[in-house]
């Protein structure tokens, strides 16, 4: 079940773990049953060199250099097919290193 922040009308912060359809519930300090759910942090995706090289989060310097190599060829044919060859070549001239 998610874990919810909230904060009544008298300015009373808790979290309640509960469904996600169920009702919110009252305050737990107070008692006072008009809460509403609050937001502190936001959920965070990462594709591509965002990406998370290893299991642990925390990549190392090897994992994100062969992630790099990886990732900059799909880059750059994504640019070329919509800038043209020409275009990466004067404005991403780092896109041109061969990764094998």
């Amino acid at each position: 079940m998610p874990l919810y922040d909230y904060r009544c009308q008298n300015g009373h912060q808790f979290e309640a773990r509960h469904g996600f359809n169920d009702p919110a519930p009252a305050c737990p300090e107070c008692g006072e049953a008009n809460v509403q759910r609050i937001i502190t942090t936001a959920p965070a995706a990462h594709q591509g060199m965002a990406a998370g090289a290893g299991s642990s989060g925390a990549a190392s310097k090897d994992q994100l250099r062969d992630k790099w190599a990886e990732e900059t060829p799909k880059l750059r044919e994504k640019l070329v097919s919509k800038l043209g060859e020409d275009t990466v070549n004067k404005y991403a001239p780092s896109l041109n290193t061969k990764y094998d």
